[in-house]
């Protein structure tokens, strides 16, 4: 028989039981389209977040506050950002300081207990152009309300409070004391502590919270625990390089120096590995979907014995039942792969196309669920096809 006319048999066979065939297709469809989504999901998102990473720029890098020898905080000089400024290769410098014992509520009536982790930072005025974030309402700190007791909130943290819109006359309590509500920035990926904190003015700090330290003799606002450095791109590692010896030449062990962008590409390959565990869900859908292929073929050749009589009768042999009856099993797998792969691609559309992501289907994706679906078909078809082959044609035609 030519392949055609196997081909055209088989398909009979499936059109003469839609139900049974649409059922036993249904467990491959499943396995096919999770597997294809999950790998679907898993590429667009990271390709969505490389494309985020890009756009942030892989050129900043951070400074901040490490561990003595003593297992202490060691604090970072006062002097920490202008130095660094000077370092070739330095295109834009920014900071912030944590203020220890700084809490934020919404009012004085809320219980102490109740931080919801938020802390307050005092920052330099271009925090914002330097992390790579912008004001989502209101305004960010300027001259004169870096002075005031006035502060501009994390996404995070206006979220927490309860906040989510900026008016005239909005306050916030503040270490025993209220602050005015200037704005709240968009999130910051590349710097998830600005998304937890309340930011103000560094002569506010000083003067509203006692922010200060001691610098040849003077009080000054300060000091900072995290610097913020813009290399130009060719000199990432070179600044990368100096930035501890830079920040404290006295002490560089003490300052720990990271490239956030690295901290979100780790991210993206984790998410990618944590996919392993809903890809053996879809591999046991589409075993469960072998054995409904498997129990729909046996029971095939028990109902089509006398089929199969008379065609042996007429002339068949067994290798042409054998393949009959292993196309059918195939046929069916491949139906149930291809509406797999059309329901898992159409899941990954809409879902990316919600997060505002590239939609990304790895070829080996629908590749690989389709070459899984017919290798499982085959296999499942294999035993019924072999017994429908062995079947004498005198006792299979008693059922006539």
């Amino acid at each position: 028989m030519r392949l055609s006319d196997q081909l055209r048999v088989a398909g009979v066979g499936i059109r003469a039981r839609r139900l049974r065939a649409a059922l036993s297709a249904l467990g491959i469809a499943i396995g096919t389209a999770a597997i294809v989504a999950v790998l679907g999901l898993s590429a667009s998102s990271q390709a969505g977040l490389l494309a985020q990473i890009d756009q942030l720029g892989t050129n900043l890098l951070t400074a901040g506050t490490g561990k003595s020898v003593t297992g202490g905080t060691a604090p970072l000089p006062i002097a920490a950002p202008q130095r660094i400024s000077h370092l070739p290769g330095v295109e834009q410098v920014a900071h912030a300081g944590a203020i220890d014992g700084a809490n934020v509520y919404r009012s004085p009536l809320i219980p102490p207990i109740n931080t919801n982790s938020l802390k307050v930072e005092a920052a330099s005025l271009n925090l914002p152009e330097v992390v790579g974030t912008g004001v989502a309402q209101g305004r960010w700190l300027n001259a004169a309300t870096e002075r005031r007791p006035v502060t501009v909130l994390g996404a995070l943290a206006a979220q927490r409070l309860g906040i989510d819109r900026v008016y005239p006359g909005q306050r916030i309590w503040l270490k025993n004391q209220w602050f005015y509500v200037a704005g709240i920035l968009e999130p910051a990926t590349l710097s998830t502590d600005i998304d937890t904190s309340a930011l103000i003015g560094y002569p506010a700090a000083e003067h509203y919270l006692s922010y200060a330290a001691v610098d040849k003799g003077e009080a000054v606002a300060g000091p900072p625990t995290t610097v913020y450095v813009r290399a130009r791109t060719d000199e990432v590692n070179s600044v990368q390089g100096v930035l501890a010896q830079t920040a404290n030449p006295e002490s560089p062990s003490d300052v720990d120096v990271s490239q956030p962008s690295d901290a979100l590409t780790a991210r993206a390959a984790a998410e990618g590995a944590f996919n392993s565990l809903f890809l053996g869900l879809g591999v046991v859908a589409l075993i469960v979907g072998a054995v409904g292929v498997a129990n729909i073929m046996i029971i095939s050749v028990l109902e089509r014995r006398s089929e199969i009589g008379l065609r042996r009768a007429l002339g068949a042999t067994r290798g042409q039942i054998r393949t009959q009856f292993l196309s059918e099993a195939v046929m069916l797998a491949l139906l149930g792969g291809v509406a797999g792969v059309a329901a898992g691609a159409l899941t990954t559309a809409v879902y990316a196309d919600t997060k505002g992501w590239a939609v990304v289907i790895p070829a080996q994706a629908w590749a690989g669920g389709i070459g899984a679906a017919i290798v499982i078909g085959a296999i499942a078809g294999l035993l019924p096809a072999l017994r429908a082959a062995r079947l004498a044609p005198t006792e299979a035609l008693r059922t006539l």
